[in-house]
């Protein structure tokens, strides 16, 4: 077993949540995912994702809820997916091995466009503004710029499909953050 509680982070359309599927199945990890619970929740209310957005961001509690019930889940044998979950971890003491997927914007783009079956720029727009919405309210609310958040392993997705970037995260993870091969 994993002796930290595993954070992957990463913008939209990175891979982060397919990987991450894979790694927790791989290592036996309990996988939580703070998007698929945000969007349950949207759902549950009848908005689209950008409308939830923008109700988050007058709505603190809407953050502090979701962030609350994924503290929940942090303990070792747990996969926690959201790109904030790290950093929060770390500001609540709890040993975290932090990894972050990315890709570029144009890939990202391509993917959720595929995925929620709109144009790739659609998508962008989509990607902006979500990216705005969150990066606004994880400053706000509690004083974090992710791109000054520190990371125990990056992987980029822009070429590698989503094994690929699944075994490189689990090597890192078996090796204790070893560099992989």
């Amino acid at each position: 077993m994993i002796g930290r509680v595993v954070t992957l982070g990463g913008p939209p359309g990175s891979g982060k949540s397919t990987a991450g599927r894979r790694v927790a199945s791989e290592l036996g990890l309990a996988y939580h995912s703070a998007g698929e619970m945000f969007r349950a929740e949207a759902a549950q209310r009848g908005l689209d994702l950008a409308a939830f957005g923008a109700y988050a961001e007058a709505h603190p509690e809407v953050d502090r809820a979701l962030d609350a019930a994924m503290e929940g889940f942090a303990r070792p044998g747990a996969l926690l997916d959201g790109r904030i979950q790290g950093a929060l971890c770390r500001r609540r003491g709890v040993a975290v091995a932090a990894i972050t997927v990315t890709a570029t914007e144009a890939v990202r783009a391509e993917r959720l466009a595929s995925r929620d079956h709109q144009s790739p720029g659609e998508a962008l727009r989509a990607i902006r503004q979500r990216e705005a919405s969150e990066r606004a309210r994880y400053l706000r609310f509690y004083g974090i710029d992710l791109d000054r958040e520190p990371v125990d392993l990056l992987v980029d997705s822009t070429r590698e499909p989503a094994e690929a970037v699944a075994v490189a995260i689990v090597h890192f993870l078996r090796t204790g953050g070893a560099s992989a091969p």
